[in-house]
């Protein structure tokens, strides 16, 4: 008896929306001149313009502070990131991006940029905002 092929669900198309555009952005990034693995959006999805502290990064990525502590040591060896003492408190580190870092960021905005007008051609403007309010409201939930 023949099998009949599976729809995928709605929930396996998220996330195989989500890696295949993780992988896109990444390398694009890469393309640009920006060596860097997936695993590292981690840190700049999240990091702010004037610094992050590990367990910040940590929490917004939902890994342990061990976890994005590794990230974190290999982008400084990189030469994307710094550690520097927190204004606000001597004792805590703030996890800076250095100018290299700074352009990787950009590289991966425009990056993104390129993806945004891709999906609009795909799916016309009026599609386009149509995923965006309906994701934007099943985010809204969580």
């Amino acid at each position: 008896m023949p099998s009949v092929p599976q729809e995928l669900s709605t929930v396996s198309m998220l996330g195989r929306a989500y890696s295949l555009l993780g992988f896109q952005i990444v390398d694009g990034v890469v393309g640009a001149g920006f060596p860097q693995k997936p695993s590292h959006s981690a840190v700049f999805a999240q990091i702010k313009p004037e610094g992050s502290r590990l367990t910040e990064l940590a929490r917004g990525a939902n890994m342990t502070p061990q976890a994005m502590g590794e990230l974190v040591d290999e982008l400084v060896e990189m030469e994307y990131v710094v550690r520097r003492p927190d204004p606000t408190d001597g004792r805590a580190k703030l996890i800076v991006l250095t100018e290299k870092g700074n352009a990787c960021v950009a590289a991966g905005i425009a990056t993104i940029t390129t993806l945004e007008e891709s999906i609009t051609a795909i799916l016309g403007e009026r599609g386009h905002r149509e995923l965006r309010r309906l994701l934007k409201r099943l985010l809204d939930q969580g």
